[in-house]
C-alpha cells in the first residue's frame, strides 16, 4: 500500500483558488483525489480546476476537480458547497478548512466590534458550520479526515494580527474537541499551522524588503515558506501514512516557534 494514497477519496477544500488552498487542492489530485476548488468568485477556481484537470485527467472521463463557489460568511452558501459536492461526486471524505479573513492590522484596542466579529465568525464558526455538515456521512462509512489550517500565530501573541491569532488558537482547540467527539467514528481532525508563508493573503507580512529580512534573519531556515510545503503535510493528514494522528497541531514555519 502506498501511504499517500488519496485514489477513490473526494477532498473539498475551501479557499483553493490561490496560495496555501491551491497548492493541497493540486498536491492531493496529484495523489489519486477528486478535489472540490472553492471559493469567493467562481472565475479563479475554475483556472485552477482546468488546469487539474488538464495535468492529472481521470482514465475514466470523470473530472478529477470541480468548482463549486462559496463565501465562507454564508452558511447557506456552505451548505450548497456541500450539497452540491455530494450530488456530482457522491461525497466528502476530506474536508480542508483553508479559507479564512483578517481584514485589520493594527493593536487590539483599535479593532471594531464588526471586524473582530468577521475574523471569529469566517476563521472559527464558518469551520464549525462545514465540519458538521460533511460529518453524518462520514461517521455512516466510519471514515473521514478534517484538517483546518490555523497558523503559529495560534501559538503566541502580536502586536499587529492579535485577533487573528485569536481566531486560529481556537481553530487549535476546535480541533482538538472534535478529535475527541469524532474519533469513536474513525474520523481524524487535524491542524496544520505554517509560520508566514509566500502567499497574497499573508503579503502585508512580506512584501516589505525591511521586514522580510528581519523576518529571514530570525528564522532558522533563513527563508519564508512557499505553499507547496504546506500541502505536503495535507496529503499526509488526509491519506493512510497519518492514519493514527488526530488533535494535533503540525506546525511548519521554517523553526521560527523554536
Amino acid at each position: 500500500m502506498n501511504l499517500f494514497d488519496l485514489t477513490g477519496k473526494v477532498a473539498l477544500i475551501t479557499g483553493s483558488s490561490r496560495g496555501i488552498g491551491k497548492a493541497i487542492a493540486e498536491r492531493m489530485a496529484e495523489h489519486g483525489a477528486q478535489v472540490v476548488i472553492s471559493s469567493r468568485k467562481a472565475e479563479p477556481c475554475q483556472e485552477v480546476a482546468d488546469a487539474i484537470n488538464t495535468k492529472y485527467p481521470m482514465a475514466d472521463g470523470r473530472p478529477r476537480a470541480i468548482v463549486v463557489p462559496a463565501n465562507i460568511s454564508s452558511k447557506e452558501a456552505l451548505q450548497h458547497l456541500v450539497d452540491e459536492t455530494n450530488r456530482q461526486l457522491g461525497k466528502v471524505d476530506i474536508l480542508v478548512c483553508n479559507a479564512a479573513s483578517n481584514p485589520y492590522y493594527g493593536p487590539q484596542a483599535g479593532i471594531s466590534d464588526d471586524q473582530f466579529r468577521k475574523i471569529l465568525e469566517n476563521n472559527v464558526i464558518a469551520n464549525h458550520w462545514l465540519v458538521h455538515m460533511v460529518t453524518p456521512q462520514m461517521i455512516a462509512r466510519k471514515d473521514g479526515a478534517i484538517i483546518i489550517v490555523s497558523s503559529i500565530g495560534g501559538l503566541r501573541g502580536s502586536p499587529v494580527i492579535g485577533a487573528y491569532c485569536i481566531s486560529k488558537a481556537a481553530d487549535m482547540q476546535l480541533a482538538r474537541n472534535l478529535a475527541v467527539e469524532y474519533g469513536q467514528h474513525n474520523i481524524r481532525v487535524n491542524c496544520i499551522a505554517p509560520g508566514l508563508i509566500k502567499t497574497d493573503f499573508a503579503k502585508a507580512l512580506w512584501e516589505d524588503e525591511a521586514t522580510l529580512a528581519r523576518r529571514n534573519t530570525s528564522t532558522p531556515l533563513r527563508r519564508i515558506g512557499e505553499p507547496d510545503e504546506i500541502a505536503g503535510a495535507a496529503v499526509f493528514l488526509a491519506s493512510p501514512a497519518g492514519s493514527f494522528m488526530t488533535g494535533q497541531s503540525l506546525v511548519i514555519d521554517g523553526g521560527v516557534t523554536i
